[in-house]
C-alpha cells in the first residue's frame, strides 16, 4: 500500500509541479534510460541505473507510474514478467532534460576545472572535448 503525505506538497508554481514530478537523482535518470532504450524489464533497467537500490528504484518508478510518466505492463507468466516504458507524457519530457543536461555541461565549467563526463543515454556532447582543445 502506497504511503500517504502528512500534508499535501505546496506547488505554487508550474516548475515546482515539474520538477516534483521529474526532479530528483533518480527520476529523471529513469526518465533518459527508458527514453533512449525503450522498453526495459525491471532488472535490465536496474543494470542500466548505476549503484540504485531495489527499493529507491522501485519507489520512484512508483511515483512516475503515478504521475503518468511510466507505463508498467505485467505479462501472466512464470516467472513474473513486467516492462516498463515512457508514456506519451514521459516521452514529452525527454527533450526537456536534454535540453538541461546541456546546458548543465556547459555552466558546469565555471565552478570547475573538470569536464563533465558525456552521459550515456541522453545526447549531450561536451564540446570542447570533441574538438579536442581544453579551458
Amino acid at each position: 500500500m502506497a504511503r500517504k503525505r502528512k500534508l499535501e506538497k505546496d506547488i505554487r508554481c508550474p516548475l515546482e509541479y515539474g520538477l516534483d514530478i521529474f526532479g530528483g537523482k533518480w527520476k529523471s535518470r529513469i526518465i533518459c534510460v527508458l527514453g533512449a532504450k525503450g522498453t526495459l524489464r525491471y532488472g535490465e533497467l536496474r543494470d542500466e541505473m548505476a549503484n540504485v537500490t531495489d527499493a529507491v528504484l522501485s519507489s520512484a518508478l512508483k511515483e512516475l507510474m503515478a504521475s503518468g510518466i511510466v507505463a508498467r505492463k505485467s505479462f501472466d507468466e512464470i516467472p513474473p514478467h513486467v516492462e516498463y516504458s515512457l508514456t506519451k507524457r514521459g516521452q514529452s519530457v525527454v527533450p526537456i532534460l536534454q535540453d538541461i543536461c546541456r546546458w548543465a555541461g556547459l555552466t558546469y565549467r565555471e565552478v570547475t576545472s573538470d569536464a563533465p563526463r558525456q552521459c550515456q543515454t541522453c545526447d549531450y556532447v561536451d564540446v570542447n572535448v570533441v574538438e579536442g582543445s581544453s579551458r
